[in-house]
Formats: structure tokens, sequence, C-alpha cells
């Protein structure tokens, strides 16, 4: 199938989709659609492009600054909740008899976070994103809540995986939702999003450094550890908890998100389309020449669903999907790939470090509150890194393409300096160089991945992308409970895992920088 051409529209050859009558087309029409190319659906293609043409011609508004909050939130918590169970586990571990399996916890909530991206990324493509966007923040605050209430290591286990559950499709979910409301020129916020991932871990250092420091909220061995002299991981749940309900009640509150107009679209609701959009015209008094007569003379969208939502052809619908082509197979199969890798790798890097620098003598004089301050400055840190790979991906020269392959590059570099570490002072510069530069490559993949996606299995594709990163995660706490963590050869593996990750990342087919996400 020939790319969509505005020429062609304009005079109305519509003899792939049965319709011959030449509809009037937005004023808006030279965008190019990442897909557009690709030989997917010849009416979704098109009714695409002039959805993209309306969205462009409203432009940027304040509704799309309270999606890059509200969003942002989603971010804020699934970083918070995949570091909250390494923060409190050691404690927990200690008030529970330090019986069962030391890293259980880390295992609890990948598995979670594993169903949850599966679960709410399927489901937002066969349902809709509105209902997941709105009921995941809710579901993670009250499992949070209630695993401060646990009274053994198993159940907290169980609590802990259900707040991975539930926070675990917001990767997917957040970057979906702003990306399907995104005008064309403003598509690199998407990368700047990823900002929201270190605040969501510097929040989680600051509540552990008011709660795990006293004395009197927190026991020294277990002899002599019990939950009222041990209250301080709970008490570091419950804030924890209460801050996701808050988050979740603005969410409801602040914005009443509609159904975003590019799931509607496959959906064949073509009136809700227009009425979304004018909507968002008219609040902001902004242009919206799109007609449902345009959208109409389209034809019917045939790819997006089977013939029954209820069933496991509805699934394999959404898989099949992102194989449609030889070039979006590839283009899967890498961005899967490089969520993988960089799921080993770097939480495979944290998971020795201590212990390694420990054996180099690096944490000798380093007490308690200095620990959570200096975990503090160091994800703060990371909150930089999506902000400079924003601006970096705008550049056309680099591209999105490029920016990752800069990010996983320089964080290689530190990767193979901390060799050299000795000592807490430069403990701290490296982990905060780390934070920065493996956010640069981050906050890109994050953007990267929905962006090349096709809309209708856009969901789909990043939820079995963010599950495989998962699996890896708890392959890793496995591999760090079991090997030698003294030595310098996990550093060396996750700094080469990171090659890998450059040029994978170096030899993705679709750069998306002056393109219209499809």
């Amino acid at each position: 199938m020939a790319p969509v051409d505005d020429s062609k529209i304009e005079r109305g050859e519509y003899a792939a989709a049965g319709h011959n009558d030449p509809p009037e087309i937005a004023s808006v029409s030279s965008g190019k659609d990442i897909l557009g190319q690709e030989d997917v659906d010849p009416a979704w293609n098109m009714k695409m492009h002039l959805v993209n043409n309306a969205i462009d011609e409203i432009g940027y508004t304040p509704y799309h600054t309270k999606l890059f909050f509200l969003n942002g939130f989603g971010y804020t918590v699934d970083s918070l909740i995949l570091v909250l169970q390494s923060v409190i586990a050691p404690q927990a571990y200690i008030e529970f008899g330090a019986k069962g399996y030391p890293a259980g916890l880390t295992m609890a909530v990948y598995v979670g976070m594993f169903l949850g991206a599966l679960f709410w990324g399927v489901g937002a493509d066969v349902g809709g994103r509105k209902w997941a966007f709105n009921i995941s923040l809710a579901l993670c605050s009250i499992f949070c809540i209630v695993a401060g209430a646990a009274n053994s290591f198993p159940l907290l286990g169980f609590f802990i995986a259900g707040v991975g559950f539930g926070g675990g499709g917001n990767l997917v979910l957040d970057i979906t939702v702003f990306l399907e409301y995104l005008p064309s020129h403003k598509q690199w916020i998407l990368t700047s999003l990823a900002l929201w991932w270190g605040f969501g871990q510097a929040i989680a250092g600051f509540i552990a450094w008011g709660f795990l420091t006293p004395a009197k909220w927190n026991c020294v061995s277990v002899d002599v550890c019990t939950r009222d002299n041990n209250m301080g991981w709970r008490y570091v749940m419950w804030t924890s908890g209460a801050i996701v309900f808050i988050m979740s009640i603005l969410r409801i509150t602040v914005i009443r998100l509609k159904e975003t107009p590019k799931f509607l679209l496959g959906e064949g609701k073509d009136a809700e389309v227009i009425e979304v959009l004018q909507s968002i015209a008219t609040k902001y008094n902004r242009p919206c020449s799109l007609t449902l007569e345009q959208l109409e003379a389209c034809g019917v969208v045939k790819s997006a669903h089977s013939h029954s939502k209820l069933s496991l052809g509805e699934i394999i619908v959404h898989i099949r999907g992102l194989f449609a082509t030889k070039m979006l197979a590839f283009s899967t199969g890498l961005i899967w790939l490089s969520w993988i890798l960089i799921g080993l790798a770097y939480p495979l890097f944290y998971a020795f470090l201590n212990t390694y620098l420990a054996s180099r003598g690096a944490n000798e004089g380093v007490s308690v509150s200095d620990t959570w301050r200096n975990y503090v400055l160091t994800q703060l840190s990371g909150c930089f890194g999506p902000i400079l790979a924003g601006f970096m991906c705008n550049v056309p020269w680099l591209g999105r393409k490029y920016t990752m392959v800069i990010g996983a590059l320089l964080t290689c570099l530190f990767f193979f300096a901390y060799t050299t570490v000795h000592t807490a002072a430069q403990n701290v510069g490296f982990s905060c160089a780390v934070s920065f530069c493996c956010n640069i490559y981050y906050g890109t993949l994050y953007a990267y991945s929905p962006e090349v996606f096709p809309t209708a299995h856009r969901s789909t594709g990043n939820g079995i992308a963010v599950a495989g990163n998962r699996i890896m995660g708890i392959i890793s706490a496995v591999v760090a409970t079991s090997g030698n963590t003294t030595t310098t050869v996990p550093i060396y593996i996750c700094a080469a895992l990171f090659i890998g990750i450059a040029a994978t990342s170096a030899c993705f087919p679709f750069e998306p920088y002056g393109r219209r996400a499809s």
C-alpha cells in the first residue's frame, strides 16, 4: 500500500476503502506519520492521518500541561513502589524472625509488576485507556497501606505483590494516554516525562530518611525486635500509601479524562472522536476543522479488534498487530530486547553494588542518616537526565535513536569507572553520574516504545516490553542472592550489557523525530 498522500485524500481517491466522494480535509496536512508507509490497514492509516492533523491544528493547550503532571504521578508511583520493598525489606525481615527468602520482597514486587504490566497493557487495548488510568493508582495505594499492617513476612510479600500489580501498568498507561493527545511538535515532551521517575525514588528516600533513621522506630537484631520498637518500615508504607492515594484522587478531580481519540478510532466511534477533539478545541478557543464526514469517507477500520473482545482471539489480534509487517516486527523485537537488557543490567548492578563497595571500604564511616541522604542525592540527580534527553531527542541529527545510544554508552563508561571507587565521596559522585546518564537512556526508551507501536496495539506492545523488564528484575534478585558480590566481574558484565543496549538502539528501524505517532 502506498503511504497516506494528502493530495489523494483531497481528490477523493478512496478505492481501497470503497469511497469516492472527496471529503473536506483539515487545514493542517503536511505531517508525516511514523507508520504511514506500513501496509497495515488503509482505512486506519487515512483516519489516523486526519486525526493527527486535527490534534496538530489544536496544538498544545493547558489540558496537556495537566496531563503532564497527572500522568507524571504514574511514573512517580511506579518508581516509588519499585524501591519501596528494598527500603523496608531489611527491617521487616528482622522483625519477622529473619526467616524465609531474603530477596522475597524484591521478587514479590517484580511478580506483581509483571502481571500488572500484562493485565493493564492488554486491558487498555481491549477496554480502553480511561478506566485503567483511573483505577490503577487507587488500587496501588490500598495495597500499600494494607501492607503496612502485615503480621508475617509471607503476608507482607503478598501485599507487596498487590502494590506491584496496581502500579505495574503505570508506565504503560501514562505514556500512552499522554501521547495520544499530544501534538506532534511537542512529542519530545514524552521523554522529559520520565523526570517524574526520579522524583518517585527521591520521595522514597526522603520518607525512609525520616522513618528508618531514628533508633526508637528501628530495632537492630532479631533477638530484641518487636512490632512496637520496629514501626519505622510500617510508617514508610503508610506514608507512601497516603501519598499515592492523594495522587489517585487528583487524577479523577483535576481532570475528567475522556477516552483518547486515537483509541476511539479503533473502536469505530468516529462521532466520539470528533466530540473529544471539538471539546478541547472549544474549551481553549482553538481551531479544529475535522468533520465526521471526513472520517467516515475513509472506510471502516478492520484491524483493531477481533469479532469478540472477551476471547483469546482478541489478545492474539493485538499481539499479531505488532508484527503486521517485516519492519514493524523487527522494530517490536528490538524494543522488547532493549527492555529485557536494561531490566537485567540496571537492577543487577545495584544488587551487587553495596556488597562490592563494602569489600572496598567505600562505606566505612557512613551513618544511616548519611546513607539515606546520599540515596536522595542520587535519585534527584536522575531527574535531570530525562530533561536533557528531551532536548537531545529534538536535535535532528540525534533524534530518539542516538540519544539512547549516547545515554547507554555514558552509563557504560561510569559503570567501568565504578571499579576505581574506594571512598564514600567517590561513591556518591559516581552514583549521581550513573543515575543521570542512565535516565537519559531510560527516559528516551520510555517515550520511543509507544511512539513506534501502532495505536490499536500500543498498550499491549508496551505492556509486554515492561513485563519482560520485570522478569529480568526477578532474575537479577536470584543472581544477586547466590552470586559472588565482592568481585568486579558483575560490574563489568553490567557495563558490557549497556554496550549491547547502545548497539540495539542504533539498529531501531524507525526514527520518530519529525514524524507523528500512528
